[in-house]
């Protein structure tokens, strides 16, 4: 035996040549099914996880301990209408104070869409169009905000 054959003996080169030869050969002739690999299934997403239905939160808190509520449905990336008309001026300014730290922290928005009425989205609810000459005209009857 030369000194070459022992040096590839040594280091498995002449192994290594000959076994991933055979390897490209059986893949080739292998179907598209066998060739998966577990590691190529982890990289499959489901897309019924990806397209959750998304819920719109109608919501009348009646006392400011309701406020709670309506945060955990936003901390769960829903979003919430706000009607605050039969709760009184106080505790419904004390409502949207708290629902305004709680979108900040989230990262989501806060709007007012009517008189007494908010719409609080999280980070992933994209909230498009204008309603602020309507809410202008009533401001101006009603300046309770």
């Amino acid at each position: 035996m030369s000194l070459k054959s022992k040096i590839k003996t040594f280091f498995f080169l002449e192994d290594e040549y000959d076994y991933s030869e055979e390897e490209m050969l059986e893949e080739e002739h292998q179907t598209p099914m066998q060739t998966k690999q577990p590691s190529q299934r982890q990289n499959v997403v489901s897309l019924q996880s990806v397209q959750k239905s998304s819920k719109v939160i109608l919501a009348e808190p009646r006392v400011y301990s309701e406020a709670q509520e309506i945060a955990d449905h936003l901390k769960s990336r829903r979003a919430v209408v706000v009607n605050l008309q039969r709760i009184e001026h106080d505790q419904a300014r004390r409502i949207v104070d708290f629902l305004s730290g709680t979108v900040y922290a989230i990262s989501g928005d806060i709007q007012k869409i009517g008189l007494n009425m908010f719409l609080c989205t999280p980070d992933n609810v994209e909230v498009s169009g204008n309603i602020s000459e309507l809410l202008k005209e009533q401001d101006i009857q009603e300046s309770r905000w």
